[in-house]
């Protein structure tokens, strides 16, 4: 690790560069429409089957929902095992590499095709390949993918490892403070500004699970209402993003200083 980086700032603007490249499969349309092109007509099986498709198809519900951690009791059974009788894990792997890739091409332009650009996947690659996966299933499940060689498709698998990679340490980091996942959705909105009802993530659920979710986290001293933090919250919210960030930065370890630096230069364009 940097010494002369002090724990946080870095894994947090390593974060702000990658985010957007791995956030790819749920911001822009490509992904969804190879996805669709396999049978699809739901947007959410799109989303496990994608997601959930480095697990295999035999890995049940349960699993998966302890995995993914964040979504209300019965919404992963909805979708697993029921997508793998349209479409195969492979499949969905292929697609939605495929559906990046093109999402990717259309935003970067010409970008995709610079020397820069190769230089972000080789490096971005080493970073994401190169951490232990002890304690990170997610992460763990993609890394037994093989690495694509077109340099498009590399960067978004790097991303999306390190994505899963950063992941994985949050639910560590929400488990540490005793925070569910419907409570770290809750205090997201929060620290965003936005009422929790109205929240994407949890917007749909029933209005009384809603309501029981916010009286149990008053109960707990995390929040003063729907839309605010009370003291003890914040640090809480501050504690999980601080620890967050301490576990995402082994990856870095890989490169060298200047590489670091060249790599940052190189995603900053990208990620904007």
């Amino acid at each position: 690790m940097r010494q002369d980086i002090v724990e946080g700032p870095l894994a947090r603007r390593m974060f702000e560069l990658v985010e957007p490249i791995g956030a790819i499969p749920y911001s822009a349309d490509e992904p969804n429409e190879a996805m669709f092109a396999l049978g699809f007509t739901d947007y959410w099986d799109t989303y496990f089957a994608g997601r959930a498709a480095p697990l295999g198809s035999s890995v049940p519900a349960a699993v998966v929902h302890a995995l993914f951690y964040n979504f209300a009791p019965g919404e992963v059974a909805r979708h697993i095992p029921k997508v793998w009788s349209t479409t195969t894990p492979e499949a969905a792997i292929a697609a939605r590499q495929e559906g990046c890739v093109n999402a990717l091409r259309r935003i970067l332009g010409d970008r995709v095709d610079s020397p820069d650009f190769a230089r972000a996947a080789e490096l971005l690659t080493r970073a994401a390949i190169s951490a232990p996966v002890d304690g990170r299933p997610m992460y763990a499940a993609l890394r037994t993918l093989p690495l694509p060689e077109e340099p498009v498709a590399r960067l978004f698998h790097a991303a999306s490892l390190l994505r899963e990679h950063r992941g994985d340490g949050h639910i560590c980091a929400l488990m540490a403070e005793g925070i569910g996942g419907l409570e770290a959705h809750v205090l997201l909105a929060l620290d965003l500004g936005i009422p929790a009802p109205t929240f994407g993530r949890i917007h749909h659920l029933p209005a009384a699970l809603l309501s029981d979710l916010i009286d149990t986290m008053k109960a707990r001293g995390l929040v003063e209402d729907e839309a605010s933090f009370t003291p003890a919250g914040r640090r809480v919210k501050d504690r999980v993003e601080a620890l967050t960030d301490d576990l995402a930065l082994v990856p870095y370890d890989a490169l060298a200083p200047g590489e670091l630096d060249e790599l940052i230069a190189a995603l900053e364009p990208l990620a904007q």
